[in-house]
């Protein structure tokens, strides 16, 4: 999670807040528009914030 947080820093020159606040937007995007795709969206979030604790 920390390399797309990074990322977003340095090619879209958002601060941590905002980098964070972009992807949480975009996982809810994906999990309302793909209802299925819900439980894979978490997992994929939580397991990135979880490696970078």
């Amino acid at each position: 999670m920390n390399e797309l947080l990074e990322k977003l820093m340095a090619e879209a020159n958002l601060d941590a807040t905002q980098a964070q606040q972009a992807i949480n937007t975009i996982a809810a995007f994906v999990k309302e528009k793909f209802p299925m795709l819900g439980g894979a969206v978490d997992q994929i979030f939580a397991a990135g914030s979880k490696s970078n604790d």
